[in-house]
């Protein structure tokens, strides 16, 4: 079609009395957060593709505990299955007992004056007669705390097999870094057993081999498989452990077999050990000399821990699933611990936690949860909780259910969790707010939901994106960045922009996609989108990297015939839908909302209000779900 020349004249004649002005545009602010195309390994609808793989290793692993000289050795046979479309040469595990010595990478970069992180120096893990499909292996390399073992000849791709074993021995440290130690109490020590034993790298799609080292905030990223383990122990002890218990009848006495399977089948809580009987071997345990071995075993698991004392207090309750299904809540602890406000509701809070996950998210898919009273102040392993033993009351809720719900982020959904702390702690620190308001008809409250009580960091000029990694991160920034801001943008997600049941739904495609996988932050957010089906890049990149805040605001309100028009500003670096609600002189009121796409072109946006009645007040975010960094303008009063 030809253009009229007169309008053609006329059209460029325009143009060129602007020619020396361009009108800036928001489009970047709503452009692609990342890469974010799909491929054979992972959907661009934010679920695995039909390609996907992942590794996986099967760990037969028997171990030894002498409580004389604080040591733990043991024997590991891993299973490992390549089932990348690739051969590999050698493989990476990590030999995390490394961290606790003089000169390793994670004691040199904590803080001479120490902090959470610091740990034992004293320690390290030596390994001895590693073999591959029975022959020596005389070329292994240790660095830190990663080890390198070589095949002689490549592990087929596609399914190849390769059966590593090796003995290994290590000084169990007092301090553990706040995450395993040993905890000394009046009749004896209660030894949290984690990061126990060499275990093997994540070899994925995107970088390989994940090999970042074990320095302190950044925590782990391990592959998932079947775990056999025993633990042998003093005759006097009690072991708890990940997993299910399979020689209960060698390990426990008549009365505590009867006494656990009423447990099994009891809402309340069923002693197994009396706080009487604890610590007293004549009564309790079915061998009176020498040591005895506890037996445990657990399935498509990425992890194993245990506990072990003389002195436990141990009691349980049954879980209800929504399938029908049951599982058994656990608790042990000490006399110091052993309170009716502390840790004599922990088995309750354990129940009422893993119920209500189970409920709202994805069904638990393990058949106990313990939790122990520990030197560590909260640290999760699957099906296995260590927990402060000075908690109480609302601490003891608080810690118990947010490590519990570490069962679903990472334990469930697999992310990396050195690399990207948000994916498991903000995503379960959101979680964890819903099972608050729900537990025991609100017994205690929860503050996450309170986004303007953390405006102040938001504005601090100390602030860090929450994609930071949790090693680089500021210590007095890693509980906003891993913690409160990711929390933050899930609550202001789901109550704010996209509600209830756009976003469960997304949420739960989410977790079902990636059970028992490896997800990336690009995979959680295309399935975010997909499944509210809405385009979330502004959100994603204004919340999830970076350091932009929000800061909207009303500047004018002009009364014309039978309507108002509300002048809106957005002086924020990320934009955000306005919900506002509108109040009149009658005291009748209307929520309204503008969509984030009224932001596209500019910073001021004009909204008319029609009515006859009289308006009285507008009022921008009444729920207060969103952290505006200047909310002295977010309402307009009559005068």
């Amino acid at each position: 079609m030809r253009i009229p020349k007169l309008l053609m004249l006329l059209t460029l004649t325009g143009l060129s009395a602007f020619a020396q002005e361009v009108l800036p545009t928001n489009q970047s602010k709503f452009d692609d957060v990342t890469y974010r195309r799909g491929n054979e390994f992972r959907s661009a609808s934010g679920v695995p593709g039909p390609q996907y793989w992942q590794n996986g290793a099967d760990y037969a692993i028997e171990a030894e505990l002498d409580d004389k000289t604080n040591t733990l050795k043991g024997r590991l046979t891993m299973t490992y299955h390549n089932n990348s479309p690739q051969e590999l040469n050698y493989i990476w595990m990590y030999v995390e007992q490394n961290r606790f010595t003089e000169d390793s990478r994670g004691t040199l970069t904590t803080p001479i004056q120490g902090n959470r992180y610091s740990g034992d120096i004293d320690g390290g893990i030596a390994i001895t007669n590693l073999k591959v499909k029975g022959n020596d292996v005389n070329k292994f390399l240790i660095n830190d705390t990663r080890m390198q073992v070589f095949f002689e000849k490549p592990l087929k791709a596609k399914g190849g097999k390769a059966v590593i074993s090796m003995n290994f021995e290590f000084k169990i440290p007092e301090a553990g870094m706040d995450r395993m130690g040993r905890l000394t109490t009046e009749k004896g020590v209660t030894f949290s057993m984690a990061q126990w034993y060499p275990r093997v790298a994540v070899f994925d799609d995107v970088v390989g081999w994940n090999v970042e080292p074990y320095l302190g905030a950044g925590e782990f990223y391990v592959e998932y498989g079947n775990f056999d383990y025993k633990v042998t122990v003093p005759y006097d002890h009690i072991v708890a452990g990940s997993g299910e218990l399979v020689n209960a009848n060698e390990v426990l006495t008549k009365q505590q077999l009867t006494r656990w399977e009423q447990a099994k089948n009891s809402d309340k809580t069923i002693f197994l050990i009396t706080a009487d009987e604890a610590g007293k071997p004549t009564t309790t345990r079915p061998v009176q000399s020498g040591k005895v071995t506890w037996h445990f075993k657990m399935n498509n698991t990425r992890d194993v821990a245990f506990a072990s004392a003389k002195n436990f207090i141990w009691d349980a309750a049954k879980i209800n699933l929504p399938s029908g299904k049951k599982a058994v809540a656990q608790s042990v602890y000490t006399e110091e611990s052993a309170s009716p406000d502390a840790w004599g509701r922990s088995t309750e809070y354990t129940k009422a936690s893993i119920e209500h996950y189970s409920k709202t998210w994805f069904e638990y898919p393990y058949s106990n949860a313990v939790n122990v009273a520990s030197n560590a102040g909260g640290m999760e392993y699957p099906g296995m909780s260590f927990c402060s033993a000075n908690s109480v009351g609302a601490d003891l809720w608080d810690v118990t259910d947010h490590e519990f719900g570490h069962n679903w982020f990472p334990m469930i959904v697999g992310s990396n969790e050195r690399r990207y702390a948000w994916m498991d702690e903000g995503f379960n620190t959101f979680i964890n707010y819903y099972s608050t308001v729900n537990f025991n008809n609100g017994e205690y409250k929860s503050d996450i939901a309170k986004s303007r009580n953390r405006v102040a960091w938001f504005k601090s000029k100390y602030r860090e994106g929450l994609d930071t990694y949790p090693d680089v991160a500021r210590s007095m920034n890693l509980g906003f960045t891993a913690y409160y801001k990711p929390a933050t943008g899930l609550i202001m997600l789901r109550e704010y922009i996209l509600g209830h049941e756009r976003f469960d739904n997304a949420f739960k495609a989410y977790i079902k996609a990636w059970a028992f996988k490896h997800p990336q932050p690009t995979d959680f957010f295309n399935a975010m989108d997909n499944g509210a089906g809405e385009n979330l890049n502004w959100f994603w990149k204004g919340w999830f990297t970076g350091t932009a805040n929000i800061d909207l605001g009303i500047s004018k309100v002009s009364e014309v015939k039978d309507a108002y028009i509300i002048t809106f500003t957005n002086k924020g670096d990320m934009p955000a839908p306005v919900v506002f609600k509108v109040v009149y002189d009658d005291n009748s009121s209307e929520i309204k909302t503008l969509p984030v796409e009224v932001w596209q072109r500019g910073n001021e946006w004009d909204y008319l209000l029609r009515t006859t009645k009289k308006l009285k007040a507008v009022d921008i975010d009444p729920g207060r779900f969103i952290p505006d960094i200047n909310n002295q303008d977010n309402s307009w009063i009559k005068e």
